[in-house]
């Protein structure tokens, strides 16, 4: 009986790469980056080594797509918490839902990828569009307790880290995610309120207040 030669699937060049990006995800989360080569790369996305090499030249250059990918991604779940959120609570609660639940995911990848040397260009998730997210929060926050932007913006700048020290520590530390997360809102908004009393003339904090996001 005649063997039927199995025949490749041909892929669009976007989901290719994008199949590439999880071979590489997996093994990074499993074995750590030390265990990459384009034999075993290709050997798990079932294609050849040289179809590899015609995405990524190098696997430094695949290596930094695959962070950027993971940044984009959970920044997309971040802005998608955002804007579910009605309270200015609820935004600060459902933002940092979002972000620890990704790191306790897949936040071993992010973690072994930032130590990479070559990696260092992005040291931080909460790094990546940085400047366009702290500036729209730090509206959010002028409006919804009334002090001025001079105020708000480092504020937020600030308390912005936090999220990024949160999923560390749930990282490296068996915690439950509940706790840390719990721990990190209520720091962000006491941070926040207590910037509210020390720079409002008239304070009045209504937590239930609708935010516009």
């Amino acid at each position: 009986m005649a063997t039927v030669k199995k025949k490749r699937t041909r892929l669009a060049p976007d989901v290719r790469k994008d199949l590439i990006l999880d071979r590489v995800a997996d093994i990074v989360a499993t074995e750590g980056v030390s265990s990459l080569s384009m034999d075993r790369i290709g050997k798990e996305a079932g294609i050849s080594k040289s179809l590899v090499y015609s995405y990524f030249p190098t696997i430094k250059e695949m290596l930094q797509t695959l962070l950027k990918r993971e940044y984009e991604r959970l920044r997309a779940l971040q802005d998608q918490a955002a804007q579910s959120a009605e309270t200015f609570e609820q935004l600060v609660r459902r933002v940092t839902t979002a972000y620890l639940t990704y790191m306790e995911e897949r936040g071993l990848i992010l973690d072994r990828l930032t130590a990479e040397p070559n990696l260092t260009d992005i040291s931080d998730p909460t790094e990546f569009s940085r400047d366009t997210a702290v500036r729209h929060l730090a509206k959010i926050v002028r409006d919804h307790f009334d002090i001025d932007m001079e105020i708000a913006l480092p504020a937020v700048d600030i308390s912005f880290g936090m999220p990024a020290a949160a999923g560390h520590y749930l990282i490296k530390n068996n915690v439950p995610r509940q706790t840390i997360e719990d721990i990190t809102v209520a720091m962000i908004i006491g941070s926040i309120e207590a910037l509210a009393k020390s720079y409002k003339t008239s304070f009045k904090l209504i937590k239930k207040k609708p935010v516009q996001i």
